[in-house]
Parts: structure tokens; C-alpha cells; sequence
């Protein structure tokens, strides 16, 4: 899979410049290939990144600006997603790239499938069996953890 990532070589705008750097940057820092994309000097590059952005992520003007962000034809999104991502620890999931293992987003991704597991488990289990100690007959007891808008606690059925 390559990351193609549209830049202008000659923009006027500090600011493009400055969001093309972070992206480039925290990319190369990543060790994430990529290829970056000219649509200052390439008109085919130009069309292409215009006509593959999808219209609900064009701004008012329809007039995409750079950096945009693909995982090979698949759009991934503009420097405001990307941003996002990298505040969330998301980034690899932004790109549509596995994570890498040790990475805290491999490891969201070992904790939320340990918790899927462990919920499975609890749903085949007999009434009140894999629940702590303590609690009546009939009593709901919270199980898990709060995981952060990612499953949120989960419950064990009343018996």
C-alpha cells in the first residue's frame, strides 16, 4: 500500500506550508512510506487529487487545498483529519495501515479486542459464573472498564 500525499511545491500560503511539513514530517518520523505528490508543477496530479476527494470533504469554494491524503486510490483525508488522528494516537488507523506491534494504537487495538474476548466469554457463561465475589441472586454487578467511548462498561445478565 503507498500513502500518496499532495503537496504544492510553490504555495504562497505559510499556513499550506506549514500543515504539507507537519504531515510530511510526522510521516517520515513514522518510517511510513509514502510518495508526496506535486499538483504545483503537475497538472495530471492536480486533476487527480481534485476529482478523487470526495464531495462532502470539499470546502465551500469545491477547490480542495493541499496537503490530501490517499492510502493508494482510497481517500484518507485532509490536514485537519490528519491532525485529529495524530492527537488521538489514530494515525495508522487514518491511513488504513496496520499498526505497528508495541505502537499505543496496536495496543488500543490488544486491549479492545481482549475486551471483546472477555465480553464473549462472559455472554456463554452460566448465570452468575466469571463474576467477582460479593452481590445477591439477581444483582447487576458492573464488569470491565470504562474503555473510553470504545465499548463503555458492560453488565452482566440478571439471573
Amino acid at each position: 500500500m503507498v500513502i500518496k500525499v499532495f503537496l504544492a511545491s510553490s504555495s504562497g500560503s505559510t499556513a499550506i506550508k506549514k500543515k504539507q511539513q507537519d504531515v510530511v514530517g510526522f510521516l517520515e518520523a513514522l518510517k511510513v512510506d509514502y510518495t508526496p505528490l506535486d499538483i504545483a508543477c503537475n497538472e495530471d496530479n492536480r486533476m487527480w487529487m481534485r476529482q478523487n476527494v470526495p464531495e462532502d470533504k470539499k470546502p465551500a469554494n469545491g477547490i480542495p487545498l493541499p496537503p490530501q491524503i490517499f492510502n493508494e486510490e482510497s481517500y484518507c483525508g485532509d490536514y485537519d483529519t490528519f491532525f485529529d488522528a495524530k492527537e488521538d494516537n489514530l494515525v495508522y488507523t487514518f491511513l488504513g495501515l496496520p499498526p505497528p506491534p508495541g505502537s499505543k494504537e496496536g495496543q488500543a487495538e490488544e486491549e479492545e479486542e481482549q475486551e471483546e474476548e472477555e465480553l464473549r466469554q462472559l455472554e456463554s457463561a452460566p448465570c452468575g459464573q466469571g463474576l467477582k465475589s460479593g452481590g445477591g441472586r439477581g444483582r447487576r454487578r458492573r464488569v470491565g472498564r470504562n474503555t473510553g467511548g470504545r465499548g463503555g462498561v458492560v453488565e452482566a445478565k440478571r439471573c
